[in-house]
């Protein structure tokens, strides 16, 4: 019988990728009510709990409050001190840390299941008792005052807050730029009032990933499904309407700069809109990963910078499109007109069969790589939770990437791109 022999000489052949399937989250609630999300697919005793809490409010004339109290939750109760807190967390090989963004706030642990006993109740404190001490609020508001005071120096950085400001409004989440005297707000009444109000069983969902058995989701139920701590405040969410600047062009002058900042864009939707996985496609192209086209022009050749790129962002209360660079200031007009030339050609002539196939192999590879592993996969899960969506928006996010045409791709850009519909921002000198 004989047997086909391998040649090594010959390079294996190319082939899409085609299974998608991966494990998802089960659902259950506390006592208390509290919705638990868990993914029980961790190969080492490890688990990651997360306790995320909404945003349901922003308030302008208190515009850090809620990344504030996230952040100095952790920095002492009414029985331990900061160091205490964390020695003994850090006592059983664990560790947590905080997370803030406009949308909403949480707080992670990171432990091996067989510790989580003694690591989860100083969670629960944290969460539950946080006391804001004056000395530690007192350092925060020095540091971020002095590194707010630096990052306003950088164009890049004055571009990035600026056009945000831009493309949201003033008075928005994602628009509001903040200022150093905005630190000085942050009272320790005003964090403990906040921090009653919000930090409660209504705001509060929580994602389990890694090794979760029963015992796992029983003792989180002990811990945090106690009915006493079963409140909400009432509130319902109150986001301020976008208010897009109607000026297309802004230019903040910086004389002494070497190198002037970029942004183009526009007001765009989040993940919920029909055109969004089409609008990820085009993005990738035209600045989306290190091949794109802009890359290739700007950065390649003409040498007008070390990166430049774009996407298009989601939140859970509108989204945008965005092109950034810092180019050299001498050549900061020749690379605006290189970009809205690239923009103009995916107007104007289909993206060619090979390059949109480079990308969809890409986009294809890069999502089989952010599945990989629990907390992967709670992370994907988490990208849906809060837009109400369920897993059949990945099955036509793979079915858009896989079959879009490049025609479909030319009519995106003529209805999203077109160059009056953009705002541009340059911060240093044009």
């Amino acid at each position: 019988m004989s047997e086909e022999i391998l040649s090594r000489t010959l390079a294996p052949g190319l082939s899409s990728i085609k299974d998608f399937s991966f494990r998802h989250v089960e659902k259950m609630q506390l006592d208390n009510g509290i919705p638990v999300y868990f993914l029980n697919a961790g190969v080492q005793d490890v688990v990651k709990v997360e306790l995320i809490f909404r945003n349901p409010t922003f308030d302008v004339q208190h515009p850090l409050m809620h990344s504030a109290a996230n952040r100095l939750m952790s920095e002492g109760t009414s029985q331990h001190s900061a160091q205490q807190l964390a020695e003994m967390v850090d006592y059983f090989g664990s560790y947590y840390e905080t997370e803030q963004s406009a949308d909403y706030c949480s707080v992670v642990l990171h432990s091996l299941n067989k510790h989580l006993g003694n690591t989860l109740p100083v969670i629960h404190e944290i969460i539950t008792d946080a006391a804001y001490p004056e000395k530690e609020l007192s350092v925060y508001q020095q540091n971020n005052k002095q590194r707010l005071t630096v990052e306003n120096e950088k164009v890049g950085s004055i571009a990035r807050r600026k056009f945000s400001e831009i493309i949201f409004g003033p008075n928005h989440p994602y628009g509001y730029f903040t200022k150093p005297e905005d630190y000085d707000k942050v009272s320790r009444a005003g964090l403990l009032a906040f921090h009653r109000s919000h930090y409660v069983s209504d705001h509060c969902t929580i994602l389990l990933s890694g090794k979760v058995d029963k015992e796992t989701i029983a003792l989180v139920n002990r811990i945090f499904g106690k009915k006493d701590w079963m409140k909400g405040n009432g509130m319902e969410g109150t986001v301020p309407g976008q208010q897009t600047s109607p000026v297309k062009i802004n230019y903040i002058e910086r004389n002494n700069a070497i190198q002037s900042a970029i942004r183009i864009g526009r007001p765009m939707f989040n993940k919920t809109h029909a055109d969004y996985a089409g609008m990820q496609v085009l993005n990738t192209i035209l600045g989306g990963y290190f091949g794109s086209r802009l890359m290739k022009n700007i950065r390649e050749d003409k040498g007008y910078t070390y990166g430049i790129g774009s996407a298009v962002a989601s939140m859970m209360h509108g989204g945008y499109f965005f092109i950034a660079s810092e180019v050299g200031a001498e050549v900061c007009s020749p690379a605006l007109e290189e970009v809205y030339k690239e923009i103009d050609i995916l107007r104007r002539e289909p993206v060619p069969e090979d390059e949109l196939q480079m990308v969809k192999n890409y986009m294809l590879g890069s999502f089989l790589k952010s599945i990989d592993g629990a907390f992967n996969l709670a992370d994907r899960w988490k990208g849906i939770m809060f837009y109400n969506l369920e897993y059949d928006y990945y099955d036509r996010f793979i079915n858009t990437v896989t079959n879009i045409t490049p025609t479909e791709l030319m009519m995106l850009a003529q209805k999203y791109l077109a160059k009056e519909s953009l705002n541009e921002l340059v911060v240093g000198k044009k």
